[in-house]
C-alpha cells in the first residue's frame, strides 16, 4: 500500500490556548484518558487504564530522570547568561564536561569562564556538533562545550532549575520539581520529561501488577530537540535531533517472553516507542550499552515492536504528531484530536493522555 505524500500542513490543527495545561492534575492518575483504540473515542480517567489492558501485556516505561538543566550566570563583563545542559559527557569519575545551549546578548570567547549562580564556573571550550551527514544542519541548534568547576550532576541538582517546556509560562516551582518527574525515574540525563509516564502513580502500578500486566524499562534521555519546530514542508528534508537510549537485556528478554505468551507490547510515551523501534532497527541483541538515535518515525514507517502506545497530546506540526499518525493512522489521529479539543482535553506535557493501537497493515 502506497503512503500518501504528507506535508507539514497535514499535521496542523487549531488549538485554543486555554487547553495548554500550565499545571498538572491534582493527582497523577486523575488526568483524563482518551481510549482511541476503537473506531470511536471513549472517555476514561487515567486510573482506569488497567481495565483497558490484558493479563500478559507488557508495559515499557522510560526510566530517565529529568535533571535541573537550566543554569544562570554572568560573563566577566557582567552580561547575563543562561545555559540549558543538553547532555553530560561520558566520564569515568565525576562528570565535569557538558554540552549546552547558551543564551547571551553576545557569546563569550572560547576560553572564557562564566560565573554561575551557586559559585561555580563554566569554561567555554568551543562549539559542539553531534555527528551529522555532510550538508545537514545540526537539528539541536547551536551547541557549546563547557567544562564545569565541579561535578555537573551535583551542581545542577543544587543550583539548577527544572527545564520546563517553552509553552509553560511560569517559572519552575516546588510543584514542578515533584510533578515534572515520573515516580520511577532513576537514570539522570533528560531535559524534558517522558510525559505520558507522568500519569502513573503507585496505586495504578499496584493495580497493573495485581492483574498480571508486566513491566519493563528503557532509558532515553529526552533532549530539547523534542520541542524543535519542523521547518520544511517536505518531511524527507527534516533532520531529527540526536538522543541517547538504552534497551537493556532484561527488557529485550521481557519482550521475547511477551511475544511467546501472546501478550502486547505497550509503549508508555513516544520516547519508549523511539527507543524500542531504534533498537529493533539496530539489530543489537547484547544491550550492553546505549547508543544515539535520530530515528524519524512518520507515515510509512514499519513498526516492529510496539503494539499499543500511551501518549499525551502533542504540538501541531510536530514530529510527535507524525509519529502517532504513523502508528494509528493519520485520519484516525486527526479525528481523535478534533474530538479531544471539542471535549476540552488538556494538551501537552501537563495535559491528558490517550491510548492508541497500531494500525494493522
Amino acid at each position: 500500500m502506497n503512503t500518501p505524500a504528507y506535508t507539514l500542513a497535514d499535521f496542523d490543527f487549531a488549538l485554543p490556548e486555554d487547553l495548554i495545561a500550565q499545571h498538572p492534575a491534582p493527582q497523577r492518575s486523575a488526568s483524563r484518558l482518551l481510549d482511541g483504540t476503537g473506531p470511536h473515542p471513549v472517555d476514561h480517567i487515567f486510573r482506569e487504564l488497567p481495565d483497558l489492558l490484558r493479563t500478559g501485556d507488557l508495559l515499557v516505561f522510560n526510566d530517565t530522570q529529568v535533571i535541573k538543566a537550566r543554569l544562570f550566570g554572568e560573563k566577566a563583563s557582567g552580561g547575563k547568561v543562561e545555559l540549558l545542559v543538553e547532555r553530560v559527557l561520558p566520564h569515568d569519575g565525576p562528570a565535569f564536561e557538558v554540552v549546552a545551549h547558551m543564551k547571551a546578548s553576545k557569546k563569550p570567547a572560547v576560553g572564557a569562564s562564566l560565573h554561575m549562580v551557586g559559585g561555580f564556573t563554566a569554561t567555554l571550550l568551543g562549539r559542539w556538533s553531534f555527528d551529522q551527514p555532510q550538508g545537514m544542519p545540526d537539528a539541536q541548534g547551536t551547541l557549546f562545550h563547557f567544562r564545569f568547576s565541579g561535578d555537573a550532576y551535583l551542581l545542577m541538582e543544587r543550583h539548577g532549575h527544572v527545564p520546563l517546556p517553552p509553552y509553560i509560562t511560569h517559572a519552575d516551582t516546588a510543584e514542578d520539581e515533584a510533578r515534572y518527574q515520573t515516580v520511577f525515574a532513576r537514570n539522570p540525563g533528560a531535559i524534558a520529561a517522558p510525559t505520558a509516564a507522568l500519569h502513573f502513580d503507585e496505586a495504578v502500578l499496584a493495580d497493573l501488577d495485581a492483574r498480571g500486566i508486566q513491566r519493563a524499562s528503557v532509558t532515553l534521555h529526552v533532549g530539547a530537540g523534542t520541542f524543535a519546530p519542523v521547518k520544511t514542508d517536505k518531511l524527507d528534508e527534516h533532520r531529527m535531533h540526536s538522543e541517547w537510549y538504552h534497551v537493556p537485556p532484561a527488557t529485550q528478554q521481557a519482550i521475547a517472553r511477551c511475544r511467546q505468551r501472546g501478550g502486547r507490547v505497550v509503549a508508555v510515551g513516544t520516547t519508549s516507542v523511539r527507543s524500542l523501534e531504534s533498537w529493533a532497527l539496530s539489530g543489537d541483541t547484547s544491550g550492553d550499552q546505549g547508543q544515539d538515535t535520530q530515528i524519524f518515525i512518520r507515515p510509512g514507517f514499519e513498526f516492529r515492536v510496539v503494539d499499543l502506545m500511551i501518549t499525551n497530546f502533542h504540538l501541531p506540526k510536530s514530529t510527535l504528531m507524525m509519529l502517532i499518525s504513523a502508528f494509528a493512522g493519520h485520519a484516525h489521529v486527526m479525528g481523535l484530536y478534533r474530538y479531544a479539543i471539542a471535549q476540552r482535553y488538556r494538551f501537552f506535557s501537563y495535559g491528558d493522555a490517550m491510548l492508541l493501537e497500531r494500525t494493522k497493515s
